[in-house]
């Protein structure tokens, strides 16, 4: 849990919404280019979907993947410690030692001092049959071996999550009963699945457990095949969806209340005990 002092009680935060596809340097560009937008409107952390450096062929995605103390990662701590500003990489694609067929799916937090405060390895995987194609995450991602983590943020106490893990309610009670105010859900959703089912998961994994939920999405045609559904969204622990991201790439800034949040919790005690 973060202690008072470690934490703003009204903080800006920063959601950007990408369209990766699989030139990393143009991805990399563009992220560096909304950290800087992030630091002059005094947003204290930034987040970042999943994925967001490489959304291409099998082969490009275990080419390019990189242990966690690589140079994606080493960017990123610099730039948080140029700007003083907590960044929150949604997911990367984390090579495993000792294999070249499959990668972790991870996501990375860093403070602002440029350390890496938390990192959280995927753990439901996207195996899907949808009209028109079939998705099976699990040929190239390993899942992780441990429930989403608990960690201080600038923002309050954060909570990490990845995309597909949204549907899975007993993971955000876990983090709920674990003393979570703000959690993360850094997605690459489908056009069809996010049309049907993305507001709806987002607010009530918000309602049912009165916390912050935070999502950076990826958003439009990464390929002839693939299309993402964007709506990069913050919702506050009464359901309301407080800033959406528009159609297109770019920079979307809420605000976290954590007075809100309590009185909330306050008014109407669901509580962080049960199943």
């Amino acid at each position: 849990m973060a202690r008072e002092g470690d934490r703003h009680r009204v903080s800006r935060i920063g959601l950007v919404q990408t369209t990766a596809r699989d030139d990393v340097a143009e991805n990399l560009a563009f992220a560096l280019a909304q950290v800087q937008a992030a630091a002059a409107a005094g947003v204290q952390l930034l987040a970042f979907p999943e994925v967001f450096l490489y959304v291409g062929p099998r082969e490009g995605k275990l080419a390019h993947a990189q242990p966690l103390d690589g140079e994606w990662v080493s960017t990123f701590r610099e730039q948080a410690r140029r700007h003083h500003m907590a960044l929150l990489l949604g997911s990367i694609h984390e090579r495993i030692p000792g294999r070249d067929d499959k990668v972790h799916n991870t996501s990375v937090l860093i403070d602002a001092a440029g350390e890496v405060a938390g990192i959280y390895r995927k753990l439901k995987l996207f195996d899907v049959d949808l009209p028109g194609t079939a998705i099976r995450e699990s040929d190239t991602i390993v899942p992780g071996d441990a429930l989403p983590p608990l960690m201080p943020s600038p923002i309050g106490a954060a909570g990490l999550t990845i995309c597909f893990d949204l549907r899975f309610p007993e993971l955000y009670r876990h983090l709920r009963q674990a003393g979570a105010e703000v959690i993360f859900v850094p997605s690459n959703f489908t056009a069809p699945t996010g049309a049907a089912h993305w507001e709806a998961l987002l607010r009530a994994r918000a309602i049912e457990n009165q916390v912050y939920i935070a999502a950076p999405a990826q958003v439009g045609q990464h390929s002839p095949r693939y299309a993402s559904h964007g709506h990069s969204a913050l919702v506050d622990p009464w359901g309301v969806m407080t800033a959406v991201a528009p159609d297109r790439p770019g920079l979307t800034i809420g605000e976290i209340d954590l007075d809100y949040l309590a009185e909330v919790r306050r008014r109407l005690p669901v509580g962080a005990g049960g199943g």
